[in-house]
């Protein structure tokens, strides 16, 4: 899958009405996600309360891995005031597309709120289904080879820095790095050597 697929009539809101929710919205936010097969076509789209609150349904997230022509990778540290996995390392930039978004533009998103980055091209690295006690995820992997120019980071990130392959490897099972990137990455290092 490289991208999404939006129906062209309207999408459901989920969760659908039924005994426990007759027809009314689930409280929270109003980011709105896309609901989709493990294909990227969605079918639906509901709360990121709703996405994370057991729910699932499958929803896309992006990944950006930015890595240098020697094999080091851009990590960026998670703000210690984030819901999850508060201060652990991560993949360079990411997040949730939000409903009427492509991966593409998720990513290109993402990239500016968080690393103040832009004028980029993503390349297309794979997807892979991510699921958790909670969730279910459809991650859309990117790399983009080099060093560009950072912006300032966004108020997620705590700090950025440049991790050569031998120091992720050592840190790997440590608490270290977030449960996302540690599953992710033996795919993301096979990946990116064939493109360094």
């Amino acid at each position: 899958m490289i991208d999404l697929y939006y129906p062209t009539d309207n999408v459901p809101l989920f969760p659908r009405p039924s005994v426990d929710h007759p027809g009314k919205a689930v409280p929270g936010s109003a980011e709105m996600l896309p609901l989709v097969t493990p294909d990227g076509v969605v079918f639906g789209r509901a709360s990121r309360e709703w996405c994370h609150g057991g729910s699932r349904e499958l929803h896309p997230v992006v990944h950006l891995f930015i890595a240098d022509r020697e094999g080091n990778v851009l990590l960026q540290k998670r703000a210690s005031w984030k819901e999850t996995y508060p201060g652990a390392w991560d993949m360079s930039a990411g997040g949730h597309v939000t409903f009427g978004e492509s991966a593409l533009e998720t990513v290109y998103r993402e990239a500016e709120e968080e690393l103040g980055l832009v004028g980029f091209t993503p390349l297309y690295l794979f997807s892979r289904l991510d699921e958790r006690e909670t969730e279910r995820e459809l991650s859309v992997a990117y790399a983009v080879i080099g060093r560009p120019a950072l912006g300032n980071w966004g108020s997620e990130v705590e700090q950025c820095r440049w991790w050569s392959i031998p120091e992720i490897e050592a840190q790997m099972g440590k608490g270290v790095f977030t449960p996302v990137f540690e599953a992710e990455w033996p795919l993301v290092k096979e990946k990116l050597a064939s493109l360094l």
